[in-house]
């Protein structure tokens, strides 16, 4: 087997600690001496052992002279475990095979030098383009301190994400509904305005056996929702936030005692600054936001410049309709010379439905 094929088995590994590392980055390891396989982990939840420690803990037989491929730079300070570098270096691997460096500033080539200054051959940059596509969250939460926006809809093939009485369920298939359910595990956040809790009254959780709730937050400017809607009600079970700018003292205290957090920025237009929220869940180590809201909510955060990712459902039906609401709202750019433009586009078939995923 060659590095890429090493390198592979590694990527597989580290996915699956997906919805259990953030803010940390998903990361596998694979040990191997005379072409065997005697040590494979990955990071399997944050605070707990990194990927080469797990894998090193796994051994069959003394790493003495093995090679290890690992998906990122491994890292050489001290955080909630001790550095993976000191774990190579004393278990006398001979051989590092990197795919992704680290941007982090603790490590960020500093691992690579150490194990070079430890007489250890480092071969850098394997399946990098792969590896690099494991942890878009982490690159870029690590980079700017501010979360990963994900910008998630569906729409019809004419752009409608409901019908002009505002019915909405469903506008796509099962498989892309459950498929959702992964991309809710996958963030750390799921973030909607008042008027889609009005309207469908959702839990926003996680439907995935063994997946893992993310933190809801709700813009709501004026402190508007019901508190008998079920994100009030469940508060105490899923840990869920209020972004607003209303500083009604009861309606803050009424919240609040029902298990809700509140968080205040400075207005904008009489709205949720979401840039200064983005800042603000960054502080909180919240790396990632799924942004499922309706149409003002998704102009809002195009203006505010937090989108960092689109997921878009095309669904093969036609709702027709001058009224019936489409995914981004608002007033809109004046001139197609103003439109945002996206990169980096990808398309997946999901049973009946097309999922589109760019960059912004």
């Amino acid at each position: 087997m060659t590095d890429e094929d090493y390198m592979r088995m590694a990527i597989a590994l580290a996915v699956k600690g997906e919805g259990h590392v953030n803010p940390n980055p998903m990361v596998g390891a694979v040990i191997v001496k005379d072409d065997r396989v005697i040590g494979q982990g990955y990071h399997e939840k944050y605070g707990e052992l990194h990927a080469e420690r797990n894998a090193i803990a796994s051994l069959t037989e003394s790493a003495e002279n093995a090679t290890i491929y690992v998906t990122l730079e491994p890292c050489c300070h001290y955080g909630k475990t001790p550095p993976c570098t000191s774990a190579i270096i004393e278990n006398g691997i001979r051989r590092v095979v990197i795919g992704s460096g680290d941007p982090n500033p603790l490590v960020a080539g500093k691992g690579i030098r150490i194990l070079r200054e430890h007489g250890i051959e480092v071969t850098e940059g394997v399946l990098k383009e792969e590896c690099d596509a494991v942890n878009p969250v982490f690159f870029h939460y690590i980079r700017t301190k501010t979360p990963y926006v994900t910008m998630k809809y569906a729409q019809t093939l004419d752009g409608k994400i409901a019908c002009f009485t505002g019915a909405s369920k469903w506008v796509t298939g099962e498989e892309a509904r459950a498929y959702v359910q992964h991309m809710r595990n996958r963030h750390m956040a799921i973030m909607v305005g008042a008027g889609t809790v009005q309207a469908d009254d959702p839990m926003l959780n996680c439907r995935l056996e063994g997946g893992r709730n993310p933190v809801r937050i709700i813009c709501d400017s004026t402190l508007r929702t019901s508190m008998d809607s079920k994100i009030v009600k469940t508060a105490g079970e899923i840990r869920t936030v209020f972004a607003t700018v209303s500083d009604d003292p009861d309606r803050i205290e009424a919240f609040q005692r029902s298990g809700c957090e509140i968080i205040r920025t400075t207005p904008v237009n009489g709205r949720v600054n979401l840039k200064e929220l983005m800042q603000m869940l960054g502080e909180q180590k919240i790396d990632s936001v799924l942004l499922e809201g309706g149409s003002t909510l998704n102009w809002s955060a195009l203006q505010a410049g937090i989108v960092t990712h689109i997921s878009a459902f095309l669904a093969p039906k036609i709702f027709g309709g001058e009224r019936a609401k489409t995914a981004v709202g608002g007033e809109g750019v004046k001139d197609p010379s103003e439109a945002f433009g996206l990169k980096n586009q990808k398309i997946t078939q999901i049973g009946q439905d097309l999922l589109i995923d760019a960059d912004l």
